[in-house]
């Protein structure tokens, strides 16, 4: 068992099989059922990502909340040029998770400089998640994945560790296709010389 999750349920009468790029603009008028449905699409895997990004199940939580708050607030601003929200979703995951990341390094510098003790006290959620075995593994994989250029570590966190194909990949990450299959084939090989093979192998090749 891992800290993933596994949402889902039955599509909504008139939404099931409509693009994300119609129920965003559905939602851009207002329409609650539109949204609700974009969010039962893909609040999976925008919370596994965020939660293999900071290995935490409480944080990766209230990051996907505050994405998906954002992207309610800005409906009316952002048009989607493809049929599906989850690149523009991941690319904001990736935005919300950094700033998550400097504002508890300005936290923690700042309690540093006042020589103040830090709040070491965790919650219920973390606690449960280090008795998983998974939780072990999954740090070692952020610390290997750490190594890895900036640029390689995108296309690997996309395409391994949230599945995207290499298409949606180059959506998210604005460049093009070619580029994200040179980083991942070049990201493969340092994985498999450090023994991680196993990130590699679940890539998805379409």
């Amino acid at each position: 068992m891992d800290g993933t999750l596994g949402w889902g349920g039955a599509s909504m009468i008139g939404v099931g099989m409509t693009t994300d790029r119609l129920l965003w603009e559905r939602a851009a008028t207002g329409d609650g059922d539109a949204f609700a449905e974009v969010y039962r699409r893909h609040a999976r895997p925008i919370y596994n990502f965020l939660y293999r990004r900071t290995g935490s199940w409480s944080d990766a939580q209230d990051l996907t909340s505050a994405v998906f708050l954002q992207a309610w607030r800005r409906r009316d601003e952002i048009v989607l040029h493809q049929d599906s929200a989850l690149p523009w979703l991941l690319r904001t995951a990736d935005y919300t998770a950094r700033n998550e990341s400097r504002s508890k390094r300005r936290y923690r510098r700042a309690l540093a400089a006042a020589d103040l003790p830090l709040d070491t006290e965790r919650d219920h959620a973390d606690d449960v998640v280090d008795r998983l075995d998974d939780q072990r593994q999954l740090l070692e994989a952020q610390a290997a994945l750490k190594k890895l250029p900036k640029h390689e570590r995108d296309v690997v966190e996309l395409c391994v560790w949230s599945g995207l194909d290499q298409q949606a990949a180059a959506i998210t990450l604005d460049v093009a296709v070619g580029t994200v299959k040179s980083r991942l084939s070049r990201a493969r090989k340092r994985l498999r010389e450090w023994n991680l093979a196993s990130f590699v192998e679940q890539e998805n090749e379409s």
